[in-house]
């Protein structure tokens, strides 16, 4: 068997192994989107001078509220039930209210058990010890697969779907969260997929370079030098998806263990297996710069490929940014897969010849 057969052939096992284990952790993620034209907002809380914080995480797939407070605040369901109360001995959610399950999937299709109740007493179950509840609340979000009617009709400019309310009840009487929704139309996708092809195209051409001659050594160099590049993009999204989901502060670290894992370790591994390739010429480099090559494709690269052809992305900074970071990923993974390939193709050519 050739270095080259040799080679794909374990590179399919550990990525196999890798999917096996990583399939159980992203189907229990937060269904947050990669993506959306759906731009929400939070324009303010009434009445002014609450102890309320409110925001939008998740590219808008929720709304989050802190309640600094001595009292509780109840968020009103969509029957005009209590829903949430949030308070300084934790977040409550009404058992009997059909808000507590609509809003447990982005899509609103949780079936409603039997003891849903909108117009029955309260029956409060305690969900989280801290004062921060994060819900989808379906009259932020639009629902219908067709965007709305004057949005097809003008599809290249920005629109205001509607005005949004959520009703709250605080000590001091009633309150509510104001907000907006607006259509913001996409990017040509096909602007970034070029950049991202012909990088990584680019570093891929680095691999017909003889492997043993001081250009091909230069260009194994560059090659995990890319890599090493890609690597930190992933890490950087990972980062920015913890941030939008909520975190903050020391919470940073969970959030990306419970979250984006599989980008962050794959952006890891390539910071790692690019900096090793770049300090000093290994045994097997090709192996290592094509394994964490591929995976970085597949888990940092795959996952955030939509956000070319979205407006709103699931990160704190410009789309425009976080376009150009998946562009690296993208170029540091596929590029330095296809080059490493080609540098094994190479290999498993000669070794005939040497041995004959």
């Amino acid at each position: 068997m050739t270095p080259l057969a040799r080679a794909g052939l374990l590179l399919t096992g550990t990525i196999t192994a890798i999917l096996a284990t990583a399939a159980p952790a992203l189907a229990h993620g937060a269904d947050a989107p990669n993506g959306t034209d759906y731009r929400v907002s939070v324009t303010g809380v009434t009445p002014d001078g609450t102890d309320l914080r409110v925001r939008v995480i998740e590219a808008g797939a929720r709304l989050e509220l802190t309640n600094t407070g001595d009292t509780p605040v109840e968020v009103i369901g969509y029957s005009g039930e209590p829903y949430l109360r949030v308070g300084p001995d934790g977040v409550y959610e009404n058992t009997r209210s059909p808000a507590t399950y609509l809003n447990r999937t982005i899509v609103g299709d949780t079936a409603l058990p039997a003891e849903v109740d909108p117009a029955a007493e309260p029956r409060w179950r305690r969900v989280d010890s801290g004062t921060t509840a994060r819900w989808h609340d379906q009259r932020a979000l639009w629902r219908e697969a067709q965007p709305p009617a004057q949005v097809r009709a003008a599809p290249d400019r920005e629109h205001r779907v509607r005005d949004w309310v959520v009703p709250l009840r605080h000590a001091d009487g009633p309150s509510e969260i104001r907000g907006t929704l607006d259509w913001v139309p996409p990017p040509d996708a096909y602007t970034w997929w070029v950049g991202a092809v012909v990088g990584a195209l680019a570093v891929g051409a680095l691999g017909v370079l003889p492997a043993a001659s001081a250009p091909g050594r230069r260009a194994l160099a560059a090659i995990g030098g890319v890599l090493a590049v890609g690597g930190v993009a992933a890490v950087a999204l990972a980062v920015g998806r913890a941030l939008d989901g909520g975190a903050e502060g020391g919470a940073v670290l969970p959030a990306l263990l419970t979250g984006p894992l599989w980008t962050l370790v794959t952006g890891v591994g390539a910071i790692v297996a690019g900096a090793r390739v770049v300090v000093a010429e290994r045994s097997h480099a090709d192996f290592v710069v094509a394994l964490a090559g591929a995976c970085l494709a597949l888990f940092a690269g795959v996952p955030n490929v939509a956000g070319f052809a979205r407006a709103v992305l699931p990160t704190p900074w410009p789309p425009t940014v976080t376009r150009i970071l998946v562009v690296l990923v993208v170029v540091g993974g596929a590029g330095a897969l296809a080059a490493a390939l080609l540098r094994l193709h190479a290999a498993g050519r000669r070794a005939p010849a040497g041995t004959s």
